[in-house]
């Protein structure tokens, strides 16, 4: 059985997808096709229900019932891996301007765009763009403020940029749980054997992964844009934990309490419980 999957090109998604797509495992007659998409992209497309297996973030998730369930292997949850607001180190505003400025943000479907509304809900000049272009963009004057994901966490400081929160903490301190980015969800459409296959294998390729770490797959490092083998690996540590091989509990609290914060902020009395939301 051959069966899509969509993930980012990011070394944290191919670090533990590698070895799932390219048979280093046994898969126990599944075939993977990988469909590497940015993850706004793949948000959107799982609200369109384009592919059975994909990445998304948890917004987009929270959109996407009751068509998909959250699979328990290859989150991104985790402490101090949330996205930081930044602008240029001669920005004369302060956090009280903030709701005031353009902000560049890395789509509307995004965890970031998420945190940022809980710490800003009044902010309105939004800016939607590639995760990749933001940095640029706040350092050309394109928009006065830039939430940071993925690598640009590790590189905005040598662009000239300066950090004016931590979303990611700043959801800590207010809920006291975990930060949910991303997951992998699966299509209502595929059984429920199938989900539990999958998960079982995602799980089996990370461990295939981590048992050769630091060496990185080639996989890992073809898509990874140029990027320093440090960087690859500093993205891979920050992201990719032990929530990666399993939710357990803790997270699946958290995920809760960011679902419960989403209906909040869409104004929804979607009455979906936690438990709905997994496999």
């Amino acid at each position: 059985m051959k069966i899509k999957i969509g993930f980012s090109p990011c070394p944290n998604d191919t670090f533990i997808f590698d070895a799932l797509i390219h048979s280093k495992i046994d898969t126990e007659g599944l075939e993977f096709e990988p469909v590497l998409e940015d993850v706004e992209t793949l948000n959107q497309w799982a609200l369109e229900e384009k592919l059975p297996i994909t990445k998304l973030s948890f917004p987009a998730f929270f959109s996407a019932l009751p068509h998909y369930k959250l699979l328990d292997a290859g989150s991104a949850l985790g402490k101090g891996v949330g996205p930081l607001l930044v602008t240029t180190k001669n920005w004369p505003g302060n956090l009280n301007t903030v709701p005031t400025q353009t902000v560049a943000l890395p789509g509307f479907n995004t965890t970031a765009h998420l945190l940022f509304s809980i710490a800003f809900p009044t902010a309105q000049q939004k800016k939607f763009m590639l995760f990749s272009s933001i940095e640029e963009a706040v350092l050309q004057g394109e928009t006065a403020l830039g939430v940071l994901i993925h690598e640009n966490r590790f590189t905005y400081e040598q662009k000239g940029l300066k950090k004016l929160m931590d979303l990611g903490a700043h959801w800590e301190e207010t809920r006291k749980v975990p930060i949910p980015l991303g997951g992998i969800a699966i299509h209502h459409s595929l059984s429920g054997v199938i989900a539990q296959k999958v998960q079982r294998l995602i799980r089996k390729s990370l461990e295939y992964a981590w048992s050769a770490y630091p060496t990185l797959p080639e996989f890992v490092v073809n898509h990874a844009q140029a990027m320093q083998e440090e960087v690859m690996r500093q993205h891979i540590q920050l992201y990719v934990n032990d929530y990666s091989l399993s939710l357990q509990q803790d997270g699946k609290n958290a995920i809760g309490v960011l679902f419960d914060t989403y209906k909040q902020l869409k104004g929804t009395s979607d009455f979906t419980s936690e438990k709905s939301l997994f496999i």
